[in-house]
């Protein structure tokens, strides 16, 4: 137990971070690893992960019990983390590589010190024998209090984001067994989360596992017709001027798409792996610290990225599973408001990822279970039903029909497409029993529409038995058709002889009538159109739209003066306030410091540090 004179979690949220109570299960939390016990957390994005280390961690601290360690696997995120909690009083500090070699030797004599509450540093840090003899000299003088593992879906094969160098984490438990550990995550299915137990070494901790709902972000997905189009037409009605994420399969589409949104007048900026070190992070900066930037990105840029008012993610390319969907979509709205995940996909999505795990040097049991997570997703993006009871099912929740998607709002119309797929089947039997080899899906697509095409003339499949049977379905049916024969492994796909068809042994199924093919009529639609008026707006205006006039203008200066202090700290300017924190403080009007006690997000050390000049700002506004 915790000496009497430790101060309570509570305090802690109250002094330091300005807020009244923990939200959801983080009292319970933070209560059960201040008193040592080890705990996995799993709590959706935005969900205030960070504060179930961080006030345990200070709480411990201040106990005498020494510093806590958190693992994180991305320098991005400890910049922000550490820049934060500087704001909010706290001494915090990373090491990794964009520190001097003298910057890094200050922060390692003030570590062995026991001067710092919490170290920031990458599990590949962590693990070196330099380190851990750091860490053995804390230990042996009682100043190790907490680690805490960030991202801890990395250390599973079975995770969207698996990094090998996670596994040697191990280590933390075998040499320092006393110390409580606390990993987290904000996805992470029943497979994932029993790999986390494993190797972590986790059996014995409680597991905290909150709601995987984000009910204040909407999901849409869309049949890809001209998919940059599409998107365009997405973010000029319905996301004008605001913050959002397109993530693209390639780095060449990510350039493709980012010039194109910028030709059209929209704030878009490039970013993937293939770009040098510096125009990444000059992008990743500009996107965190302005408001209204478009990241046009490769999956290279997502994670640990803390920025609250991202107002839509949206997918260009279907990603590889769930989770990755979860995770990369859950990255809108983090400050509550409302947000939308969109996405566009076809029936190259469908042959890509099936090629990749199909191409890829894994074992087959690994196989198999990656292509069940695509067919999890798959059937997400065909589903004529709720969409969030789809995505909240496979993280093992049960839920209701949410009001906030798009087969929700708009029901779509569903036809029976069993005749049309046995149709298709049967045409890729009869072209392969005809020809002794395999065609792509336009060729196939043709014959059974009756389209005399060169090719099909050629090699005389216009004399099949099945020529012109599928003329009363458009291309677009038919298309809609094979995707989910290929999603439930009736037709494969033979990436090394130019995507061509093939049958399998699931074709029998829906040959013989046993399995029935249902589909959703094609929408053209991007999305539900412009916001409706009067609708809620999901922006900065969201939070102070209940201000008076004088309030609004409060609310403005404010915004104006955080963004001085963010460039001047080198920090974007949420690590600064938060929009609702301007909006509460423009509403108060306060007159004196007392005024600004009790305001959420505004922590004592912030108190001190900016209230003379808030109360000045809020003045000269009046």
């Amino acid at each position: 137990m915790l000496a009497t004179a430790s101060p309570s979690p509570l305090s802690v949220l109250h002094e330091v971070f300005g807020y009244e109570q923990f939200r959801g299960p983080q009292a319970a939390i933070v209560e059960h690893v201040c008193t040592g016990g080890d705990a996995l957390v799993l709590m959706p994005t935005g969900g205030g992960k960070s504060l179930c280390y961080q006030v345990p961690a200070i709480v411990r601290q201040r106990a005498g019990r020494g510093i806590a360690v958190v693992v994180s696997p991305l320098i991005a995120l400890m910049h922000d983390q550490v820049g934060a909690l500087h704001e909010a009083g706290v001494d915090a500090a990373f090491l990794n590589s964009t520190l001097s070699g003298a910057e890094a030797a200050d922060v390692e004599r003030r570590l062995l010190r026991g001067e710092v509450t919490l170290l920031y540093a990458a599990p590949e840090r962590v693990t070196t024998p330099r380190f851990l003899a750091q860490l053995d000299s804390l230990h042996e003088r009682g100043l190790l209090s907490l680690f805490a593992i960030d991202e801890a879906h990395c250390v599973s094969q079975w995770g969207h984001d698996f990094r090998p160098e996670y596994r040697a984490l191990t280590v933390l438990h075998e040499r320092y067994a006393g110390v409580p550990r606390i990993a987290l995550t904000a996805t992470a299915d029943a497979l994932t989360r029993q790999d986390i137990v494993e190797r972590l070494q986790l059996e014995q901790a409680r597991q905290f596992v909150s709601s995987f709902d984000r009910p204040n972000i909407s999901y849409t997905i869309v049949e890809k017709k001209d998919p940059s189009q599409q998107l365009l037409r997405f973010v000029q009605d319905e996301h004008e001027g605001e913050a959002g994420v397109v993530y693209c399969q390639s780095r060449k589409r990510v350039e493709e798409v980012a010039q194109m949104l910028a030709q059209q007048g929209i704030d878009a900026l490039p970013y993937h792996a293939g770009l040098d070190a510096a125009m990444r992070q000059r992008h990743q900066d500009r996107f965190l610290r302005d408001e209204g930037v478009v990241m046009v990105a490769t999956i290279a840029f997502g994670m640990g990225i803390d920025k609250p008012d991202v107002r839509f993610v949206a997918h260009l390319d279907m990603p590889k599973n769930i989770e990755g969907y979860y995770q990369e979509t859950g990255r809108a709205g983090r400050d509550g408001l409302p947000a939308a995940a969109w996405m566009a996909y076809g029936l190259q999505d469908v042959v890509n990822q099936r090629r990749m795990i199909d191409e890829s040097p894994a074992g087959a049991d690994f196989k198999q279970v990656m292509r069940g997570k695509l067919d999890a997703l798959l059937a997400l993006a065909e589903a004529t039903d709720c969409r969030r009871v789809r995505l909240l099912h496979y993280f093992g929740e049960v839920s209701g029909p949410c009001g906030n998607c798009d087969n929700c709002l708009n029901p779509p119309q569903v036809w029976d497409g069993t005749d049309a797929a046995r149709k298709l089947l049967s045409t890729i039997y009869r072209v392969q029993q005809h020809s002794g080899i395999t065609f792509g899906a336009g060729h196939i697509m043709d014959i059974l529409r009756g389209k005399a095409s060169d090719k099909v003339r050629q090699h005389g499949h216009d004399r099949l038995s099945t020529f012109g049977l599928g003329g009363g379905f458009s291309e677009t049916q038919l298309r809609g058709v094979l995707r989910q024969l290929i999603a439930v492994g009736a037709v494969s796909v033979d990436a090394q002889a130019f995507n061509t068809l093939q049958l399998t042994d699931g074709s029998r199924a829906v040959l013989r009538g046993e399995q029935t093919v249902t589909l959703r009529e094609g929408v053209a639609a991007p999305s539900g159109g412009r916001r409706r008026a009067g609708g809620p707006k999901p922006t900065a205006a969201a939070v102070a739209a209940g201000l008076t006039d004088d309030g609004q203008l409060r609310f403005a200066a404010l915004k104006a003066w955080r963004a001085e202090v963010a460039r001047e700290h080198n920090l974007p300017a949420y690590v600064i306030f938060h929009d609702a924190t301007l909006a509460a403080i423009a509403a108060q009007d306060p007159r004196t410091l007392s005024d600004l006690q009790g305001i959420s997000g505004l922590g004592a050390k912030k108190l001190q540090a900016y209230g003379e000049e808030v109360l000045r700002v809020v003045g000269a506004a009046r």
